[in-house]
């Protein structure tokens, strides 16, 4: 009987499918695996389902030969070594498309705790800090009528979009290519990366992680931001540069910041937790019962494919 090495605890339903099919070994640990940990869990098994915090790369495919598929509980995927996965016939899969909805949720809940100041004014209160309302005291920003701009205009960038709307946001976006049908149905407007920086009130990181966007929000490119602007990140944590984008919080280049995911998570640069004008969310953009369940179903879909011999629906490599 095939076996399926499991590194986290996941939603009961994808393990209740996989588990018709093969025998599950499931780490007892609910956290991160250091690599020996991992080698060790996966003896003998035919497939690995990880998360993101696993990196699944030509060492670890070489010292595991028998693992012939690898199932990514995550859209992303910059875990995974895709060119060692191709050259050695091992298949990879990830979870897309569930997640668009609750992502994008979050990105509107940062936007609006950021743009209003409910996290900070919650701290404030609790320590005493509320002592009546005055006119000029906590001010915030309006959503109605300003521009948001969105790095990454795929299933998650339209979800936000689409929300934003709502709210009364003239949304621009730049992305790879241009998106006509988004931009009739949303009134979007695609511009080049530096108009993004100058003409955004907000701008929302929704991009993939690619050599690219990698760094690509540094100190040079948050200072051509437009002053007072805000920056929201549910995309991937290493696109900014967390000490440089303290720096520019520091120096007022920017009104302030969102982030649900770090450059080297699950740590936080120590320059960005003491200021007020951070939201610093863990890693929530998909943690909703309803999408970590069908994140699990997904999984163990692309699983059972590739074990009954078809082509797994969401198949990378």
């Amino acid at each position: 009987m095939d076996k399926i090495c499991v590194t986290r605890q996941l939603p009961q339903a994808g393990l209740d499918m996989m588990a018709q099919a093969a025998e599950l070994v499931v780490s007892p640990h609910d956290r991160a695996l250091t690599r020996p940990e991992l080698m060790e869990l996966c003896q003998g098994c035919r497939v690995l389902v990880c998360t993101l915090a696993e990196p699944i790369d030509r060492e670890f495919l070489l010292a595991r030969p028998e693992v012939r598929m690898v199932s990514n509980y995550a859209v992303g995927h910059d875990n995974l070594d895709l060119a060692a996965g191709q050259e050695l016939g091992v298949v990879m899969t990830n979870t897309p498309g569930v997640l668009s909805d609750a992502t994008a949720d979050l990105t509107m809940a940062l936007i609006l705790a950021l743009m209003r100041r409910v996290v900070e004014g919650d701290k404030l209160l609790r320590a005493g800090g509320f002592k009546g309302v005055a006119p000029m005291w906590m001010l915030g920003s309006d959503l109605m009528g300003k521009t948001l701009g969105i790095l990454g205009l795929g299933r998650i960038g339209e979800a936000v979009a689409m929300r934003a709307v709502a709210f009364g946001l003239r949304i621009i976006y730049h992305s790879r290519h241009p998106r006509p049908e988004a931009e009739r149905a949303l009134g979007a407007e695609y511009v080049g990366f530096d108009e993004l920086l100058a003409r955004s009130d907000v701008i929302s990181i929704n991009a993939p992680l690619n050599p690219a966007t990698w760094g690509l929000f540094n100190y040079h490119t948050i200072k051509r931001m437009k002053p007072g602007a805000y920056l929201i990140n549910t995309g991937r944590g290493p696109i900014i540069v967390e000490e440089d984008l303290a720096r520019a919080l520091h120096d007022g280049l920017i009104r302030g910041a969102a982030l649900d995911v770090y450059e080297h998570e699950p740590q936080v640069h120590p320059g960005l937790l003491g200021l007020d004008n951070v939201i610093l969310c863990p890693h929530l953009g998909s943690a909703t019962q309803e999408t970590r369940t069908r994140m699990s179903t997904l999984v163990a879909e692309n699983v059972l494919a590739f074990l009954e011999g078809r082509e797994p629906p969401n198949r990378l490599v």
